[in-house]
């Protein structure tokens, strides 16, 4: 029998962040070490509910994070770790281009 899917309740104060990037030429796998990287010490704090990255399947250089915290101080503590600084803030810029970011509530 095939397994189904199921979501947990969602929080009230809970938020998403969807971010879009893309990889400088020939740069693809050095962009997807470091989400590795990042993935590992983000999933590793206390209010990051949820973060997964994933590669487009047709344009190996796109890659979609999908980010849910447990609320917004979630969110800035996660931004003030040093992992978010070295490798969202320094590594990625150098070998990628963030096309977008947004933030969203849970529906009731």
């Amino acid at each position: 029998m095939a397994a189904r899917c199921s979501a947990t309740e969602s929080q009230p104060d809970m938020v998403v962040l969807a971010v879009v990037w893309k990889s400088h030429a020939g740069q693809e796998q050095k962009v997807a070490e470091i989400f590795a990287a990042l993935s590992k010490a983000a999933r590793a704090e206390p209010g990051c509910q949820m973060f997964l990255v994933h590669r487009h399947r047709d344009d190996p250089s796109r890659f979609f994070v999908y980010e849910q915290y447990r609320d917004d101080a979630a969110l800035q503590a996660h931004r003030e770790t040093e992992h978010f600084k070295r490798y969202a803030r320094e590594d990625l810029p150098r070998v990628a281009d963030r096309l977008e970011g947004n933030l969203y509530d849970p529906l009731p």
